[in-house]
């Protein structure tokens, strides 16, 4: 039996609906605090380990572009950490997703490892969440796509660019482009 192979991901937490819990007193869904290690403690994670960077907690129709760019640089510095991560992966709310997305694409035109973006249409603390499957699907994703940028829920790893929320169906899905005959 050869040595095992330990993948390492960095997870940057934004914030979004995967991240929402619930306030009994005001009866709301708030982004107040991270709950990735609670996501993160019912995975059984064998050979991989992951540092969580808790960049922001924002609903992601309040991100600004200066957000965006936020996430652009905790990207640029966890390539240059040591050791250098296998994947990175970015919980985002899903309503401004593909912008940070495209942002993403833009800025990394020769990324080191797959940079995947993830979130939920429902809070990980409501029944019937996606949040579990699609932070899942992202640390296998991590793990066997080619470097690029990628949204990854509900069974689908799309790359960037033209990814967008296909809000009648809930899930992601590429954009169709016209073409001219």
């Amino acid at each position: 039996m050869g040595p095992i192979f330990m993948r390492h991901i960095v997870l940057i937490t934004t914030g979004g609906t995967i991240e929402k819990t619930y306030d009994e007193s005001s009866g709301s869904l708030d982004n107040r605090r991270s709950v990735v290690g609670t996501m993160l403690r019912r995975l059984r994670l064998d050979d991989v380990s992951i540092t969580i960077n808790q960049l922001m907690s924002k609903d992601s129709l309040l991100m600004s572009q200066d957000d965006r760019f936020r996430i652009i640089d905790a990207v640029k510095l966890a390539c240059s950490n040591s050791p250098t991560p296998t994947g990175i992966i970015i919980l985002h709310g899903t309503d401004t997703l593909h912008l940070t997305g495209e942002d993403l694409y833009q800025a990394f035109s020769n990324p080191i490892a797959p940079i995947v973006l993830t979130g939920a249409m429902r809070p990980f603390e409501m029944k019937r969440s996606d949040a579990l499957q699609n932070l899942t699907e992202a640390i296998f994703s991590a793990g066997v796509l080619q470097p690029g940028i990628y949204c990854v829920a509900h069974g689908k790893a799309l790359a960037f660019p033209g990814v967008t929320k296909d809000r009648e169906h809930g899930t992601f899905v590429k954009a169709k482009h016209e073409t001219n005959n």
